[in-house]
Formats: structure tokens, C-alpha cells, sequence
């Protein structure tokens, strides 16, 4: 290649010239495809201003001319949510603490500039009996049409029904990790939508009524469609008549220390790409230890429900430990799934993966 077969003007030429010495340039740009413009300007710089280390921040993200500064996601900020979820007390459907907390999270939504719609039913659970729901959805840039769904659960586990402890599997559990977590991470998501918005819409779910699938230890035969009511629901009942989304993104168990997520078979098959756009940011963002390109089994969990009924390809971010038999870790569904267990780093390695995919979308 040379300097000639970049078709410059007689002035760029010159100061090319002036610069380099057309003999070095045309050593410089053998075998490289380099846009003129850029060699142009960064020689220019380099004459001009020498070379200075720049106390600008380095944006994340270049898209040609276009800059966009990717907020940062804060591990601590994350964990205070779940906190404050747990303080409520376990948020079972038809408690004080549900409508307490559900008030709290529309109210967190609404002052990171969310529009925030609560929606509100009463279902029938594994029993027969009719328990409130309370599904809140918070929106940014509604007036967009091209979206992107992230999801999570925000109610607790009637039931303690995995606790070793016999005794205490009847009774309710704070749900920081099942739950709490997935929802935690929304909550930072949304306080950094509100400093820096992204080219698409974003839409955050936090679903109720997830975990009241039938106990195990007095129903053990429950069926797959006893879980999962809110967003079984929310997917017959769209917020918007209509609603779609490029696709979705459920977190749910996210905060364990040095969890693991894998690539689970629901999520393959109906989302490959979207799976391989996530864990490929997670990779390279130096979370290679939480997102694994292990394949396995599928799971009864929202984003089946979103997929199946309408119509989202949508993935899962949850939990998979090779050493229980549950696969989902060892406090699921007993009284140790508390705050103590709740990690600021795994909270942070999600998070920041999101922030990456979400940012990098593009009209």
C-alpha cells in the first residue's frame, strides 16, 4: 500500500509529508487498512501537543463519533438494597412486609426518574387459594419502541421447604439471595440509567408471586406451572398492548459468593445468541470465574414463562453449584438464605456485565 493509493488532498499529503517523510509513511501503513482521518489527526496531535497523558477519563464505549461513559455499577450500592429488602421482613404475598417493600421499590424506581407502573391482581396459588401480586415495572425512555427487558423475582418462599431443619420448614425466609438479589442489581441498574441514558429503551420487571410453588416436604408432586404466577401473568397481561422487546435478561440468585452461572438449557434454546452476547461480555470484562460456558439442564424459572408465552427470547443469569443435588445452591429455600450470605463482588461481576451489554446496544 501506498501513500498515493489513499487518495489525500495536496494539503493532508503535505502535512504527511512534512511529518513522517512519505518514505517512512509508506513504511507505516503497509498491511494496515487505516482510515486516513485518524492517521491524519494523531500525528497531528503528537507534533502539536507531544505526548501528555490525558486526565480525561477514557470513555467505555466508541460507536464512530459517538461516546458513551458506561455508569459504574457499585457492589456496595447493590448489597444496601438487598438490605433494605431484607429489613422488610421475608415478603410472602398477602403480608404487611409485601406491601411495605413493594411501596419502598416503586418509590426507589420513581426517584432514580423511572416511570413506574405497579400491577396489581389476585392469583391463585399451588392450593386454590388467591394470594395479592403486585408485579412493578419501571421504564426508561417509554417513548422508545426498541427495548431491552431485564427481570428479576422479588418475593420470598412461604416455605422453607429444603432447611435441614424440620422444624423450620413451614416457616417463611428472608429471601436476600432468592429474590432479593436479582432485585437488588436492578435497583443499581436503574440509579445509573438515570445518569446516563442508553440508545435503547429499558424496561426492569421485579415479578411477584415466584416462589409459591407447591413445599415440597407436604406436596411432592407440585406441578411446574404452580411457580412463576407473576410473570405468567404479566406475559397473558402485558403492561403495554403489544409489548415486545429485542429480548430479556433474568437475574435471579445472583449474589452468592463466587456463584457460578451457567449456560442453561432453556436459555440456549431459546436465546443462544443473546446468551452468547452476555457471557462474552462477562468474559471479557475479567468475570470469566462467574459466567462458565458449561451447558446445563433446563430450569422452571421466569424467563421459560416470558419465552414460551410471549414470545421474548430471553436468558437466565442464575446460580448453578455442581455440589447440591438442587443445583442451586446450598441455602435455597432454608433459613440460611440470608444477608450474611450475600456477596459484594458476585453482586458486582452481574452488574457490571449488564451495564456492558445494555450500553453497547445499539438503534
Amino acid at each position: 500500500m501506498r501513500l498515493e493509493d489513499f487518495e489525500m488532498g495536496e494539503w493532508e499529503k503535505f502535512v504527511v509529508g512534512r511529518l513522517l517523510g512519505e518514505k517512512e509513511m509508506n513504511q507505516l501503513l503497509t498491511g494496515l487498512k487505516i482510515c486516513k482521518l485518524h492517521i491524519i489527526c494523531g500525528l497531528l496531535c503528537v507534533s502539536l501537543f507531544g505526548c501528555k497523558n490525558s486526565t480525561t477519563q477514557k470513555p467505555d464505549i466508541s460507536k464512530g463519533s459517538e461516546t458513551v461513559q458506561i455508569p459504574v455499577f457499585s457492589g456496595d450500592s447493590a448489597w444496601s438494597f438487598v438490605q433494605k429488602q431484607v429489613s422488610f421482613g421475608p415478603r410472602v404475598p398477602g403480608t404487611p412486609a409485601q406491601t411495605a417493600c413493594a411501596d419502598w421499590l416503586a418509590g426507589k424506581f420513581r426517584s432514580y426518574g423511572a416511570d413506574v407502573i405497579v400491577q396489581q391482581a389476585n392469583i391463585k396459588v399451588y392450593d386454590g387459594i388467591k394470594v395479592p401480586m403486585k408485579n412493578i415495572i419501571a421504564r426508561f425512555q417509554p417513548e422508545k419502541s426498541n427495548r431491552i427487558l431485564l427481570m428479576a423475582h422479588w418475593d420470598s418462599r412461604p416455605f422453607a421447604d429444603q432447611d435441614p431443619d424440620p422444624a423450620k420448614r413451614d416457616l417463611p425466609i428472608d429471601g436476600a439471595n432468592d429474590g432479593g438479589s436479582g432485585a437488588g442489581v436492578l435497583l443499581e441498574i436503574a440509579r445509573g440509567l438515570q445518569k446516563q441514558p442508553t440508545q435503547l429503551g429499558i424496561d426492569l420487571i421485579l415479578f411477584d408471586v415466584e416462589d409459591y410453588g407447591a413445599p415440597a416436604h407436604r406436596v411432592p408432586d407440585g406441578k411446574p406451572e404452580d411457580w412463576g404466577l407473576g410473570s405468567q401473568y404479566w406475559a397473558k397481561n402485558p403492561h403495554i398492548t403489544g409489548y415486545f422487546a429485542r429480548y430479556g435478561i433474568l437475574l435471579d440468585m445472583v449474589g452468592a459468593p463466587n456463584a457460578v452461572f451457567t449456560m442453561e438449557e432453556v436459555s440456549r434454546f431459546y436465546a443462544q445468541s443473546v446468551l452468547d452476547k452476555v457471557w462474552q461480555a462477562g468474559n471479557n470484562l475479567g468475570y470469566g470465574q462467574y459466567f462458565s460456558y458449561q451447558k446445563t439442564p433446563q430450569l422452571i424459572d421466569d424467563h421459560r414463562f416470558v419465552n414460551e408465552i410471549i414470545g421474548i427470547p430471553s436468558i437466565d443469569i442464575i446460580q448453578n453449584d455442581a455440589y447440591t443435588e438442587s443445583s442451586f445452591g446450598s441455602t435455597w429455600h432454608t433459613q440460611s438464605d440470608n444477608l450474611s450470605n450475600i456477596n459484594r463482588q458476585t453482586l458486582t461481576a452481574v452488574g457490571r456485565t449488564l451495564f456492558r451489554v445494555i450500553y453497547d446496544e445499539r438503534q
